[in-house]
């Protein structure tokens, strides 16, 4: 059984940064592609950032050049580092799994098969 836990959330101000992490146990980073994904309220949930088992990484544009996707293998960890946040940018945060072997659709929700709780993101004007 694979589980994710994040952490890291928080209220920041706008221009401000924010590091959230996902503990991920019972699959490694190195079997997996793992992906960000984030629901604001009364929004879809959509995609964030993804990095695969070989540290390839992809953004959605509307963070490009804002966020990046990282990770620790020997701690089985990703962080996804937001820096110039903006209002439009709260939300609840996602962190997801999927079999290595997943890029080509790694920006699709159904490419997942384990999410975890989210971790919440607050960004004041």
């Amino acid at each position: 059984q694979v589980q994710l836990v994040e952490s890291g959330g928080g209220l920041v101000q706008a221009g401000g940064s924010l590091r959230v992490s996902c503990v991920a146990s019972g699959r490694t980073l190195t079997s997996s592609d793992m992906g960000w994904f984030r629901q604001a309220p009364g929004n879809e949930r959509e995609f964030v950032a993804a990095i695969t088992w070989f540290s390839s990484t992809i953004y959605a544009d509307a963070v490009k050049g804002r966020f990046t996707i990282s990770k620790d293998n020997t701690k089985n960890t990703v962080y996804l580092q937001m820096n110039s946040l903006k209002p439009e940018d709260t939300a609840l945060y996602y962190c997801a799994s999927a079999p290595r072997g997943s890029w080509s659709n790694i920006r699709k929700e159904a490419q997942y098969d384990y999410w975890g709780q989210g971790t919440q993101v607050t960004v004041s004007s």
